[in-house]
């Protein structure tokens, strides 16, 4: 496999994934640095994709840690595993943060069917919910997009590693602020 097609195929599967639940690159662990200079790390869904500019779109509460982290340090890493064909995929790049007035996080809440809409209904992330069920909490719709935010990571490299048997590759991708591919290199496992 050339260095191209595995950016191709790396990036075709990011794609396909935004759209398929059953992807294992749907859900990838998004890792800032907290106010203490402590790395956090935790899973995200994969939204949306787009390959061109090399950006992914993650939604998230506007309340939670990782929204306050990435506000203060918006150099992130997100990671991900495929079991099939063993491939390791790792991000480095920033994040953008459009809260709940901007118009991508409008958009993108209008997309949003009510079941996952009611995931930013409740209280804050981490939020001790004490004797009441988060489900029973009186709370709407437009409550819900008050909280909610999209983050746009854009990739600056892309460090993909495939498990084999014998003969482990990797390799090391960099991209432009327009998601031009600028370098690509086999590198040691």
């Amino acid at each position: 496999m050339t260095l191209t097609a595995v950016d191709a195929s790396a990036w075709a599967e990011l794609e396909a994934a935004a759209a398929d639940p059953q992807s294992a690159f749907r859900y990838l662990n998004l890792c800032s640095v907290d106010a203490a200079g402590r790395p956090q790390a935790r899973m995200v869904v994969l939204r949306g994709v787009d390959v061109a500019r090399r950006l992914l779109e993650i939604h998230t509460d506007v309340r939670s840690p990782k929204w306050q982290e990435i506000s203060a340090k918006p150099l992130v890493t997100l990671l991900g595993f495929g079991p099939q064909p063993k491939v390791q995929l790792r991000l480095q790049g920033s994040a953008e943060l459009h809260g709940p007035a901007s118009e991508r996080a409008a958009e993108a809440w209008s997309l949003l069917p009510l079941s996952t809409r009611s995931t930013y209904m409740g209280g804050p992330p981490g939020d001790e919910i004490g004797d009441r069920p988060a489900s029973e909490a009186a709370v709407t719709d437009a409550d819900g997009q008050a909280f909610f935010g999209a983050l746009i990571f854009r990739a600056e490299t892309l460090d993909w590693f495939q498990l084999r048997h014998a003969d482990n590759r990797r390799a090391v991708f960099a991209y432009d602020h327009l998601g031009a591919l600028t370098s690509s290199r086999w590198v040691n496992p």
